[in-house]
């Protein structure tokens, strides 16, 4: 049994979803792993993770708007340390989920067709972000 690790940054301009598939995939590459089980976690509290159909790009805009209903900005929250898009970021992060885990097989995720990995930008500004990724097999 092996195991690699890494953390790889993701930089953001604003709400929206930007898919790390690619990147992931390369670095399962480069572990030589050829079947085990991928975690990736998201290291912050206002953005997460969600695999997502990678088609249509009106599914990413769709999502953002609906996340936006689910936590609007003027629901009067006592957390707005870093301004109104805060505490609605954290609720977002929290229905969406910052962990996510996948299997590998013959060295590829054994994601489905129209599957993608997407890191969700909650709060207005860009930002970096980092992914923390365990891969443990054979």
């Amino acid at each position: 049994m092996r195991q690699c690790s890494n953390v790889m940054t993701v930089a953001t301009t604003g709400p929206g979803l930007v898919e790390i598939t690619r990147q992931v995939t390369e670095w399962i590459e480069q572990s030589g792993i050829d079947e085990g089980v991928l975690t990736l976690l998201c290291r912050h509290t206002s953005a997460s993770l969600t695999i997502q159909e990678n088609a249509a790009p009106a599914v990413r805009g769709d999502i953002v708007r609906w996340l936006s209903c689910l936590a609007p900005e003027d629901a009067g929250y006592a957390h707005d340390d870093e301004g109104p898009d805060d505490m609605p970021a954290h609720l977002k992060a929290m229905l969406t989920g910052v962990t996510l885990s996948i299997p590998v097989n013959d060295g590829r995720m054994m994601l489905g067709t129209w599957q993608g990995i997407y890191l969700v930008e909650h709060r207005r500004r860009g930002h970096r972000r980092e992914i923390a990724a365990h891969l443990i097999g054979e």
